[in-house]
């Protein structure tokens, strides 16, 4: 049974990586997750807030974004209240890879082009294996257009992949005007790969307080099913490796991305659930699913699902999209 893949020219042995959580952050748990057999481990992210703030702290922002930081840092939590700073990610980074065998990739987390994304070369000399650049970009400016927004992602790619070597992996949301077609603009600029999704964590309003609340909801394998659309319709034209990252608990849930067109799966909630030794558990179910359904590699199934495989793609998700209108009675 061969479970191997490659992501971001990587050879692992199966696709299951731990994705970034707050898992990463003790050493014990890093070796707990690598003896469980994750494949891999993505780091926490560290925020293009936090980095922008320590600068602050030592020279006057000069950046043209000086105003809408400075905005954002009114609601931005207190440095205390962070795990790790920007010196104590680093010599984390470090530590992590001198106490694991597997690759270890690094994670920046940012929205707007500038010096924090010099961090990227800095993780590189920590030992990083790779990099993933996660973009997370509310877009709720009524006067900068999808179009801006998609300029300055362009732009803090071409920016990381020129000071880095190691391969970056640009992490997603769904939400972009067009988004295949952006996103295989960035993977024509040189995105080593592409993540999707981004898991956007919805405020609330307590009507009696008069308050915004938040609240941490943890996936379920329901949100898979944006994440097989995205990788379907990337799969075919792509050159960059695709991993998936949202609603991944189960063997069926590794077993439907590969047949997307994904590389690795990316779990999270369901180890925040369950602990890392539920990475073995879905890895001997996986190879007990492919043995009864005789598939000896993934390689072979990895992209038999995708939009390629229907004659006009769009015409048949609005053919999906009324059928399912229709379909509402007896459920």
């Amino acid at each position: 049974m061969d479970l191997s893949t490659k992501y971001l020219g990587m050879s692992l042995p199966h696709p299951m990586v731990a994705g970034a959580s707050p898992l990463s952050d003790e050493i014990d748990m890093v070796r707990q997750l690598e003896d469980a057999g994750s494949a891999a481990i993505v780091l926490r992210s560290l925020f293009e807030e936090q980095i922008v703030r320590e600068e602050m702290a030592n020279i006057r922002y000069q950046d043209g974004n000086n105003e809408s930081f400075a905005e954002a840092a009114s609601y931005f939590p207190s440095p205390e209240l962070f795990v790790m700073g920007p010196d104590e990610y680093l010599n984390h980074l470090r530590r992590v890879k001198e106490a694991v065998r597997i690759p270890v990739i690094a994670s920046l987390n940012g929205c707007t082009p500038g010096g924090w994304l010099s961090y990227g070369r800095l993780m590189e000399q920590g030992g990083a294996d790779a990099l993933e650049l996660n973009v997370y970009h509310a877009a709720l400016d009524p006067e900068k257009s999808g179009a801006e927004i998609e300029r300055e992602t362009v732009l803090m790619v071409r920016e990381v992949k020129r000071s880095v070597k190691i391969p970056v992996a640009v992490k997603l949301s769904p939400f972009f005007t067009s988004f295949a077609h952006f996103a295989l603009q960035l993977d024509r600029e040189g995105a080593d790969g592409l993540v999707l999704f981004n898991r956007f964590y919805d405020a609330d309003i307590d009507v009696q307080e008069l308050q915004v609340t938040r609240a941490l909801h943890l996936s379920d394998s329901s949100e898979l099913l944006l994440r097989l659309r995205g990788i379907a319709a990337l799969a075919p034209r792509a050159k960059g490796s695709l991993a998936v990252t949202g609603g991944v608990h189960t063997a069926l849930d590794v077993v439907k991305s590969t047949m997307a067109g994904a590389h690795v799966t990316q779990m999270v909630s369901a180890l925040l659930k369950n602990g890392p030794g539920h990475l073995r558990k879905v890895r001997r179910s996986l190879e007990e699913w492919m043995e009864e359904n005789e598939w000896s590699s993934l390689t072979e199934m990895r992209g038999n699902m995708g939009v390629d495989k229907a004659p006009n793609p769009e015409a048949y998700e609005r053919a999906n999209y009324m059928m399912m209108l229709q379909s509402w009675e007896g459920i």
